[in-house]
């Protein structure tokens, strides 16, 4: 039997999930069991209370994934990423991780990275047009 092919660009949660189910099941064969969390450091601000930055990221096979990290402009360059980023690393530390992993755009902040002791492990050249998409890697050992 051939299945039928169908290209979506509104592809549901339910979609997505058939999709990923026989993936995590051909993972799960190789690996054991996967321990998988999200996690949110929030920036409030302290009279609204509206989260108005932070992080976000996944830990999954020993290692935190930094899936975002959001600044306010006003607060850029007065230590809130550094801060975010020590209490990520206490978390991952916490939770036993190895090391962190994230991407970052050439336009953004590899530099930044690099000042925390994160490595580059690869990149993606021309990547939106004109930059480049940067993959970093720190090991907590």
């Amino acid at each position: 039997m051939e299945l039928k092919m169908e290209v979506s660009f509104d592809v549901t949660a339910e979609e997505r999930e058939a999709i990923l189910k026989p993936l995590r099941a051909y993972n799960l064969s190789h690996t054991g069991d996967m321990a998988f969390e999200t996690v949110g450091i929030l920036l409030r601000d302290p009279v609204t209370q509206e989260v108005v930055g932070g992080l976000y990221g996944k830990i999954s096979y020993g290692w935190m994934f930094i899936e975002l990290l959001s600044i306010p402009d006003e607060m850029r360059t007065r230590g809130a990423g550094t801060r975010l980023m020590n209490a990520a690393e206490d978390l991952a530390r916490q939770r036993g991780c190895g090391g962190i992993w994230l991407d970052t755009f050439s336009f953004q902040a590899p530099g930044f990275y690099r000042k925390l002791g994160f490595s580059e492990f690869g990149h993606i050249a021309d990547y939106p047009a004109g930059h480049q998409r940067h993959f970093f890697q720190k090991c907590l050992a």
